[in-house]
C-alpha cells in the first residue's frame, strides 16, 4: 500500500517546485530586474535592428553594431551640444539646494513668499511656525530623498550592464524562445507555449513603445510649460520630470514636489499658476493619456491599468509599479490562450470517445 496516490504526489511535487521557483525569484530579485530592463531595452531597439536587416540586408550582428554605434553617437552629440547647458543648471541647482532646504525647514520661505504676495503678518507667522514645527519631518523627507539618489547612484552601473545584456537578447532571443518551447514533449503543449510567447513578445514591444511615448510627451510638456512660465532651472527640471516619468506614480509625484520647492526657493512669483499647470498636466497624463494609450496598446481597460498600478505599488514598490502592467497583460494573454487550449483538448477527447 502506497502512502500517497500518484496524482496527490504529483500535485505536492508541483507545488513544491513552484514554491522553490518563487523563493529563487525572491532571492535573486535585483538580478532579475536587471535582466528584465535589458529585455525592455532589447525590445526598444529591436525594430531598428529588424529594419536594417530587412532593408539593407545586414546580418543580425552587424545591424546590432550599427544601432549601438548610432546610439553612442547620438549620446555624444547630446552631451556635447545640449548637455553643458543642462549640467550648468544642474550644478547651480545642486549648489542652491542646501540654502533652499534651510529656508523650508526653518520657515523662512514663508516670509519671503508672503512678502512677494502681500500676505498679512499673522499668515506669514502661522506658516513659518507650521514649517518650523514640522522641520524634523521635512528633514526625514530630505534624507529619504537623498538616500534614494544615493541608491540610484550606486546602481548607475546598470546603465552600462543593461545595454550589454540586451545584445544577447537581440542576437539570440529566438534561440532562447525555441529552447523554452522544446522543453515540452507534446505537440499541442508546444503550440500553446509558442502562442503565449508570441503574444507576450508583441505585448512587451508595445509596452516599451508606450513608455517611450509617455516619457517624451512628459518631457516636452515640462520643458514647454516651465520655460513659458519662466521657472528657475526650467530646462534641467523639465529633463528630470521627463526621466522620472519612467517611474509610474512615484516619479511624477517627486517631479511635482521638486518643481514647486525649487520655484518657491527661487522666489518665483506665480506659484499658484505653476501648481495649476502641474496639477492639470498630471490629471491629463495619469487619467487620460496614459491609461488610454496603455490600455489601447495592451488591450487592457483603463480602470484595470490603474488597479494594476496600485496593486504593484503595494506589492513591489517602484519596481512593482513599473512591472504591474506587463504582468497583468501577460496574465490576460495566458488566460485567453489557456481557455482556447482547454476547449481544443476537450473537443479532441470528445472526438476520440465518439470514435470508439
Amino acid at each position: 500500500m502506497t502512502l500517497l496516490e500518484p496524482r496527490t504526489a504529483s500535485v505536492i511535487v508541483t507545488t513544491l517546485l513552484i514554491a522553490a521557483a518563487l523563493a529563487l525569484v525572491w532571492a535573486t530579485w535585483h538580478v532579475l530586474v536587471t535582466f528584465l530592463f535589458a529585455i525592455f531595452f532589447a525590445y526598444l531597439v529591436s525594430p531598428v535592428v529588424q529594419f536594417l536587416m530587412r532593408r539593407l540586408r545586414l546580418s543580425r550582428s552587424l545591424a546590432i553594431t550599427v544601432v549601438y554605434l548610432v546610439i553612442a553617437a547620438g549620446l555624444a552629440m547630446f552631451f556635447l551640444y545640449i548637455g553643458p547647458g543642462i549640467a550648468h543648471q544642474a550644478t547651480r541647482l545642486a549648489q542652491s539646494a542646501p540654502q533652499l532646504y534651510q529656508k523650508v525647514a526653518t520657515g523662512q520661505i514663508a516670509w519671503q513668499f508672503g512678502a512677494e504676495h502681500g500676505w498679512s503678518y499673522d499668515t506669514k507667522l502661522r506658516i513659518q511656525q507650521f514649517l518650523a514645527q514640522h522641520s524634523s519631518y521635512i528633514s526625514r523627507l530630505a534624507q529619504g530623498f537623498g538616500a534614494r539618489l544615493a541608491q540610484l547612484g550606486s546602481n548607475a552601473w546598470w546603465l552600462v550592464l543593461i545595454p550589454i545584456l540586451a545584445i544577447f537578447f537581440l542576437k539570440d532571443g529566438d534561440q532562447f524562445s525555441q529552447a523554452a518551447i522544446e522543453i515540452f514533449a507534446r505537440r499541442r503543449q508546444r503550440e500553446f507555449v509558442e502562442a503565449v510567447m508570441n503574444d507576450v513578445n508583441v505585448m512587451l514591444a508595445r509596452y516599451v513603445r508606450v513608455q517611450i511615448v509617455l516619457v517624451m510627451t512628459a518631457m516636452a510638456a515640462y520643458l514647454a510649460g516651465l520655460n513659458l512660465l519662466h521657472i528657475p532651472y526650467a530646462t534641467v527640471l523639465g529633463v528630470i520630470g521627463g526621466i522620472l516619468e519612467f517611474i509610474p506614480m512615484a516619479g511624477p509625484l517627486i517631479s511635482f514636489l521638486l518643481i514647486l520647492v525649487v520655484a518657491l526657493g527661487g522666489g518665483y512669483g506665480h506659484v499658484l499658476v505653476l501648481a495649476a499647470f502641474l496639477g492639470g498636466w498630471r490629471v491629463l497624463q495619469d487619467y487620460v493619456i496614459s491609461p488610454r494609450l496603455t490600455g489601447r496598446q495592451l488591450r487592457l481597460h483603463p480602470l484595470a491599468v490603474l488597479f494594476g498600478i496600485l496593486c504593484g505599488a503595494e506589492i513591489g514598490g517602484v519596481i512593482g509599479i513599473y512591472l504591474s502592467i506587463p504582468v497583468m497583460a501577460s496574465v490576460r494573454i495566458f488566460w485567453r490562450r489557456w481557455q482556447a487550449y482547454s476547449q481544443t483538448e476537450s473537443s479532441n477527447r470528445c472526438q476520440v470517445a465518439s470514435s470508439k
